[in-house]
């Protein structure tokens, strides 16, 4: 490994690296609506997702300011790459989850118990889990994500929390934008992939980003 690959950071990334990891994002979030649809029962649709980077600092502006109140689902990935995944889905799309996982009213407030607690952890485990999985199948390479933690809280105090966790590995993160729609409803959210900048090498590396063509192979 050339001293030029052991400084890739998350920040050096190119559009033909973003474009090589958004046909990733692609596959991976399209697995993800197919298991949420099999958690629910009801056909699952996404829009394909956006996919772009940004400092962790953007991170509140880009769910819609630092006081808005959210949940915040987090995992660790270990394996071959380490990193974080961080999901976030404003409450109005957290009441839309947890009526269709349950069959409450869609539109009706609802007030989080144990047990939309531990659906919710489910549904981040299991969108994680799809999107992990995916990489796997793809470049090769293992990826375990840790048991999820849930945060219901503002955005602001859940990116401080992560920030924390993070140390001084990376500021930067890979945003991944999706919207699902099932039965009428719409459920928003983010994926923030968080890999250290050694692991993010390694992904790259696995993908045979070729620089020259912009292809991959």
């Amino acid at each position: 490994m050339n001293s030029r690959t052991q400084s890739l950071a998350i920040e050096d990334l190119k559009h033909i690296h973003l474009d090589a990891l958004q046909e990733i994002c692609n596959i991976g979030m399209g697995h993800a609506a197919t298991a949420l649809s099999q958690m629910i029962g009801k056909p699952v649709h996404i829009n394909a997702p956006q996919v772009r980077l940004a400092s962790m600092a953007e991170v509140p502006e880009i769910i819609g300011g630092a006081e808005q109140v959210v949940v915040g689902i987090y995992l660790q990935i270990r394996g071959e790459v380490q990193g974080n995944i961080l999901l976030i889905f404003p409450m109005e799309s957290v009441q839309a989850l947890v009526s269709l996982l349950t069959g409450e009213g869609p539109g009706q407030q609802i007030a989080l118990t144990e047990l939309h607690v531990s659906m919710l952890k489910e549904v981040g485990n299991i969108l994680a889990g799809s999107y992990l999985s995916t990489m796997e199948q793809l470049l090769q390479i293992t990826l375990l994500p840790s048991v999820p933690s849930l945060a219901f809280d503002m955005v602001g105090a859940i990116v401080d929390y992560i920030l924390i966790q993070l140390g001084q590995e990376t500021d930067t993160t890979l945003v991944i934008k999706a919207e699902f729609f099932a039965k009428d409803q719409k459920i928003r959210g983010h994926f923030f992939l968080l890999p250290d900048p050694i692991s993010l090498e390694l992904i790259l590396r696995a993908s045979r980003v070729q620089e020259g063509t912009g292809e991959t192979r």
